[in-house]
């Protein structure tokens, strides 16, 4: 009786602690997006639901221009992020000992422990020696730089629990070491690649430290844009371009998500039929 109910306690205290940290999480997540059809101009102020400040968006000229910029930087910066740390993480796994492999994991893992404002000064003090004009691909630079640690973490560690005897058969069959890779292991290690693209996406497109030290005129990301507008007050504008952006990230994670388990999915069924 009194283990049935030191069970019944730790169950409950289990679901309180559970409850108090997802409220901690996303209970200010929540509000924001329930403010974003607050039909007042005042965002303290509760004045009936609206959709107003979303049309009123899509005539910000600059909140429209900061967030396609924002955009085409992830994208391009995640996807070279993500063919450098998948070549980072396979010489680190697959090439074995050789010279100068404790300085090149050590500068590939610095950004990861690396304050950002250390990273953006340095990179601006890079680009002033190199006289390279600051803008749009400074700023990809810089986020690739640093995205690509992150990268290079997720696919080493799906590289580390390959089953190599796949390539090995592969070669055994007389396939080639490069078409092995690009045949064999590259599509079995594709999600975790999808991983890294998509959290080195949400790094950048989150970021507001690095890109101040290495944009320049006519490169101002969303996170300036919105950082700028709030050091004057809060807008509805704001939450409504804050809500669009939750739901895109949500959106993604779904996919990822629903295609991950279908992947499973499909692999399991050409298990059972073997």
């Amino acid at each position: 009786m009194r283990r049935r109910k030191s069970i019944k306690d730790m169950s409950i205290f289990n679901v309180t602690s559970v409850a108090l940290g997802l409220a901690f999480l996303y209970l200010p997540i929540a509000i924001l997006v329930i403010y974003s059809f607050n039909a007042s101009r005042l965002v303290t102020v509760w004045g009936g639901w609206s959709t107003r400040w979303y049309v009123a968006l899509l005539h910000d000229q600059a909140m429209l221009e900061a967030a396609w910029t924002s955009l085409r930087i992830a994208a391009i910066s995640a996807t070279a992020a993500s063919v450098l740390g998948t070549l980072a993480a396979v010489v680190l796994v697959r090439a074995g000992r050789f010279r100068g492999r404790t300085m090149f994991s050590g500068m590939v893992y610095a950004p990861l422990v690396m304050p950002e404002v250390i990273l953006g000064l340095s990179l601006l003090l890079l680009f002033v020696a190199l006289d390279a004009d600051r803008g749009f691909w400074t700023v990809t630079i810089a986020h690739t730089t640093v995205t690509l640690s992150f990268v290079t973490v997720v696919v080493q560690s799906r590289l580390l629990t390959f089953d190599r005897s796949l390539e090995e058969a592969a070669m055994d069959l007389g396939c080639p070491p490069l078409r092995t890779f690009r045949t064999i292991t590259l599509p079995l290690i594709f999600p975790a690649i999808a991983a890294g693209w998509m959290l080195a996406f949400t790094l950048s497109f989150d970021d507001l430290v690095i890109a101040s030290f290495a944009t320049g005129p006519g490169a101002t990301t969303l996170p300036m844009r919105i950082y700028s507008e709030v050091r004057l007050g809060v807008k509805p504008e704001i939450n409504a371009i804050c809500t669009i952006m939750i739901a895109v990230v949500a959106a993604g994670v779904i996919v990822a998500s629903l295609a991950s388990k279908r992947r499973a999915g499909s692999r399991i069924g050409w298990t059972n039929i073997r």
